[in-house]
């Protein structure tokens, strides 16, 4: 039994995260098997891996771990982390465990963490009671080692990824898909199968070396294979994801990336129209395209804290159908309130089929109603300081509608508005602004707070 007291420094808001050895390693890994069996006390639990170089050896200590707590582990081998989640709820096991770092850098991994029904592990619940047995390494003796064993899923997943849409809907799309060397690639082989779809495959096999560098769509850099391919080979949609998949990125024919922020109206008017009256959640970063489009079509906006966690929980209170954050992440109620980053964009090509509009024409007048800044990040010395003082500023000369406190500070204008936060899981400060159909006006708004967050740089 193990007592040498161990740094829990990867141990973060919503998951664990660190560099590869010294923050995250396979004695770390057996441990964090350990506590989840004895906090827990699950009787199955599913450990799947991402194609970084160090996830077989961590999943592999996890799932000793988990052995030696009594646990059977289900091992799914390489996946995304939505298959731990589909795993985990469709064949009701007590638990999954999803070895990733996504897409930090090349040396990092992690472990993201769910009970039963793919209820998530965070810093409110689970992770702090887990990272002190970690720490600690003291664990009751288990009755009995039990075994682990490899376990297929993935006919089943296809499935119900499919049973989201109408097949005999769809249209025969040309559509580029960039994996990023992720774990995305196998799946989309799966789904070609099944698809009246031409895929242009970008990055398509898994490599832990990530030798384009680390799937990010989000890091403007990462973006132009994506955008030219599409332009070059005239496709009607272009398609991006990170490394476990569980976030997708848009862009159009144009080759043109797509804010995650209008990809959610979209998602909630695809689902409403099956589901009338329904509860959608949004995060407050950006939210006035969300909201007229829900009411539109007959739904109901509801306002949650940013996080993945915050989200899930609220959907769960609710019972909401849907729930999207301009991050990419997009949340849906058949899949057990989790995120999906495949859901997503089969949704979207099954409404470009319907409506016969593309891409473009389904977002460019909401784009020009409701302008955005696109998120900024700046690292501050005093983050609430510079908060506090963008507040006084503001309320000072324009006489804010509306003040809320739900994540950060949201101040509302009536023909602008912004939110800035601090980041749950990074040390910096985000700025997201919007306005109503003045893009000149959110441009220099958005200067002028970042004028005042000049005066906090490091």
């Amino acid at each position: 039994m193990a007592e040498k007291t161990i740094s829990t420094a990867c141990f973060k808001a919503y998951d664990i995260r660190g560099r590869v050895p010294d923050e995250l390693n396979e004695e770390l890994a057996w441990r964090l098997g350990r506590a989840f069996a004895a906090f827990i006390k699950p009787r199955r639990v599913a450990v799947g891996e991402d194609v970084r170089s160090s996830s077989r050896s961590l999943a592999a200590a996890v799932a000793r771990g988990l052995n030696e707590g009594g646990v059977e582990v289900l091992e799914l081998g390489l996946c995304g982390t939505e298959e731990v989640y589909f795993a985990t709820f469709n064949y009701k096991l007590d638990g999954g465990i999803m070895v990733t770092a996504s897409h930090n850098p090349a040396d990092y991994n992690g472990m993201k963490l769910v009970r039963h029904e793919s209820r998530p592990l965070s810093g409110d619940f689970g992770l702090p009671q887990i990272e002190e047995l970690v720490k600690c390494g003291s664990f009751p003796e288990s009755s009995a080692v039990a075994a682990t064993r490899p376990f297929s899923f993935r006919a089943d997943y296809i499935n119900h990824l499919l049973g989201y849409i109408d097949l005999e809907q769809l249209k025969s799309f040309k559509i580029v898909t960039n994996a990023g060397n992720g774990c995305a690639g196998p799946v989309l082989d799966l789904l070609e199968k099944r698809l009246p779809y031409s895929m242009i495959k970008l990055l398509h096999q898994p490599d832990g070396s990530f030798p384009e560098g680390i799937p990010n769509p989000l890091l403007p850099e990462n973006r132009i294979l994506t955008s030219r391919a599409v332009v070059e080979h005239q496709t009607d949609i272009g398609l991006a994801w990170d490394g476990d998949f569980d976030r997708c990125f848009f862009f159009d024919e144009n080759g043109r990336f797509i804010e995650g922020y209008y990809i959610v109206g979209l998602l909630a008017e695809s689902l409403l129209a099956n589901h009338p009256r329904a509860a959608i959640i949004h995060d407050p970063r950006l939210l006035w395209n969300t909201i007229e489009m829900v009411t539109e079509n007959g739904g109901t906006a509801c306002l949650s804290k940013t996080g993945h966690a915050f989200i899930k929980d609220r959907m769960r209170v609710l019972d909401a159908l849907y729930g999207g954050e301009m991050s990419a992440h997009h949340y849906f109620r058949d899949f057990s309130y989790c995120d999906s980053g495949m859901i997503p964009w089969l949704l979207v090509l099954e409404l470009m089929a319907k409506s016969g509009k593309t891409l473009s024409e389904l977002v460019d007048e909401r784009i020009q109603r409701f302008p955005v800044s696109g998120e900024i990040n700046r690292r501050l010395a005093d983050p609430a300081a510079a908060i506090s003082m963008v507040e006084a500023y503001f309320s000072q000369r324009e006489d804010p509608v509306k003040r809320d406190l739900t994540d950060g500070l949201s101040l509302e204008f009536g023909d602008w508005r912004f939110n800035l936060r601090s980041s749950n899981t990074e040390p910096l400060l985000r700025l997201n602004v919007e306005s109503r159909g003045d893009k000149a006006l959110m441009e220099q708004k958005t200067e002028e707070i970042l004028g005042l967050l000049d005066n906090f740089k490091v």
